[in-house]
């Protein structure tokens, strides 16, 4: 599972992959995780509220700390 949390490295954004670290280790899953902090980049994406989250290409969330439960929801999917 290709994993992006975009953003330019607020507390936002490192709580959204800090979020999806942790739900990943207690699923035991594998994941690649990757940062974008690239502002064309992530406009790129369509995302104007960060953080955003892409999975495997699509963007399933943008602005906010998504919540737990939304995190396992996609990690199990």
């Amino acid at each position: 599972m290709d994993i992006k949390v975009l953003g330019t490295g607020c507390a936002y954004c490192k709580n959204t992959i800090t979020l999806i670290e942790d739900v990943a280790k207690a699923q035991g899953l594998a994941v690649k995780l990757e940062k974008v902090e690239d502002i064309r980049a992530i406009m790129g994406y369509g995302v104007m509220s960060t953080p955003g989250v892409v999975i495997n290409g699509k963007v399933v969330h943008a602005g906010g700390v998504p919540s737990r439960d939304k995190v396992e929801q996609w990690l199990s999917s």
